[in-house]
């Protein structure tokens, strides 16, 4: 590690109602992999929004190679060698992969014109980093969330960037993924490239960062050597508390058979799916991406109905074209994608909370009872932790933990007898991680029957009592609690066998 490239000194960012950042900062080092952690809420994004154009400061210094600059726009921060891939997505669904990697940046040829053949060959040059085999004319609506996210990460690597800023850019990448982008990581830090790297997933910060800085509530707290810091020690400046037992504590009171799936098939995404679901049992569904379980749980949820196959509910045959029949009979679920997909952005907290159970708060005639929609928001805003300070605030201006415990209260106001849990701590903070586990231990302990579908393998052999991998739409692993290990269902995930 070399010269320091950029600092931020005493940042100050306040939004209506809320200081965002109160005299942060953090110092890079040329050919670093410096991690930044705190809850959501701590000012992570904030930062990393004013170093790369996007925020202006309100007081503060920011530092290139010595000299303070004052980026006008992303596009400023860009030509200063500054590129961010931000936690969201913020491609062009109905342009190309190539199209939006090269986006105002396109080889030309004479007269003007586009050259296809080079800018496709270039983009089929960094897709190789990932060994993704897609072709660059594949359009991003497409494409699945972590291929989206994928392409997010080349778009930044496209620029040759001195500085890259990496905001959670794993959460919707399985391991072997992961494993690929930290070799990419590597290679770019090699060429003193410099990277800060936002992530909530520790055992990441420890294989990849140098330095790590915490902030809290918007203050920096310190800065780390990664070999003097452990994983209790920086949740402990995070949180400002213990976290013991994130996991809690698992349930050996398995009830009835509660959901019955038999050759469940919907081509060529799954086929001949069958399994057992318990009340009280949390089952996890394991696999790379592709494998096939969300498209499962979604025709389960009749959100992609099935092709052929059966569901059984409680004993009773039940049949599945739409979500509001499946919100009907009782299953709910809780999409991997909160922002396009789970949450209404625009609309408040209380309007979130009952949109899948509304006939409930309707009365005769259509009039909606506001009495007990806002008794039910202020109480899920209690039993949930969610911070704000009015059930009133808009869905989108809260913190990615408190947006997805907003989504987990909307189904379980369905009261549901199944839920599917897709990716339910995707982006959320330490914290907020405990406080949504043990949501779920809650609901297992009132006999609701919970599947959950994560890329994190220590949150499924954590959380789940039982586990189901899939592989290439296929069922190949059932897995005991004493059965699940990391070997074993990565072995299983991806057909290699163990010696």
């Amino acid at each position: 590690m070399g010269d320091v490239v950029l600092q931020l000194r005493d940042v100050v960012k306040t939004f209506p109602g809320v200081r965002a950042l109160d005299s942060a900062r953090l110092e890079l080092r040329r050919g670093e992999v410096h991690a930044l952690v705190g809850e959501n809420g701590a000012g992570k994004s904030t930062l990393m929004n004013i170093a790369a154009g996007v925020l202006r400061p309100d007081s503060g210094q920011i530092l290139l190679h010595g000299s303070e600059v004052r980026f006008a726009n992303p596009h400023h921060a860009s030509q200063h060698g500054i590129a961010v891939v931000f936690q969201e997505t913020s491609l062009a669904d109905n342009l190309s992969i190539a199209e939006n990697i090269f986006a105002g940046r396109q080889p030309v040829r004479w007269p003007g014109l586009i050259d296809w053949k080079t800018l496709h060959h270039q983009t089929g040059c960094l897709l190789q980093l990932f060994e993704l085999q897609i072709p660059p004319k594949t359009l991003v609506r497409d494409l699945s969330i972590a291929q989206r996210q994928v392409v997010e990460i080349l778009k930044a690597i496209s620029l040759s960037p001195q500085v890259l800023i990496l905001d959670e850019p794993t959460s919707s990448l399985t391991k072997l993924e992961t494993d690929l982008l930290f070799q990419n990581i590597r290679r770019l830090k090699s060429t003193a490239v410099a990277f800060i790297y936002i992530s909530h997933h520790l055992p990441e910060i420890f294989e990849i960062a140098d330095r790590v800085t915490i902030l809290r509530d918007g203050q920096y707290v310190d800065t780390l050597d990664m070999k003097n810091a452990t994983e209790d020690l920086i949740v402990r400046k995070m949180v400002g508390r213990e976290l013991a037992n994130v996991y809690g504590n698992r349930s050996t009171n398995r009830g009835d058979l509660c959901l019955r799936v038999v050759n469940a098939s919907r081509p060529p995404s799954f086929n001949s799916i069958t399994f057992d679901l318990h009340q009280g049992e949390i089952l996890g569904l394991a696999g790379l991406v592709g494998a096939g379980r969300t498209e499962l749980a979604r025709a389960i949820a009749g959100i992609e109905p099935l092709h052929s196959g059966s569901i059984t509910l409680n004993n009773q045959p039940i049949r599945i074209t739409t979500p509001q029949q499946a919100i009907a009979h009782g299953i709910g679920y809780l999409t991997e994608d909160r922002k396009d997909q789970g949450l209404f952005l625009r609309m408040p907290i209380r309007d979130n909370c009952v949109a899948p159970s509304l006939r409930r708060y309707t009365a005769p005639g259509g009039w909606m009872l506001d009495h007990q929609i806002r008794s039910f928001a202020q109480e899920s805003r209690t039993r949930f932790n969610i911070i704000t300070p009015t059930i009133n605030q808009h869905v989108g201006n809260l913190s990615g933990g408190n947006q997805q415990k907003v989504l987990l209260s909307m189904w379980v106001g369905i009261h549901p007898k199944v839920l599917i849990v897709d990716e339910p701590t995707r982006g959320v903070d330490v914290g907020a991680r405990s406080e949504i586990y043990a949501i779920l231990r809650s609901l297992a302990a009132v006999n609701v029957a919970i599947i959950m579908i994560s890329s994190d393998l220590p949150e499924v052999l954590g959380l789940s009592d039982r586990i189901i991998v899939m592989r290439s739409g296929h069922i190949v692993a059932h897995l005991s609690h004493s059965q699940a290990n990391e070997e074993n269902v990565i072995a299983a995930a991806t057909g290699v066998e163990l010696q």
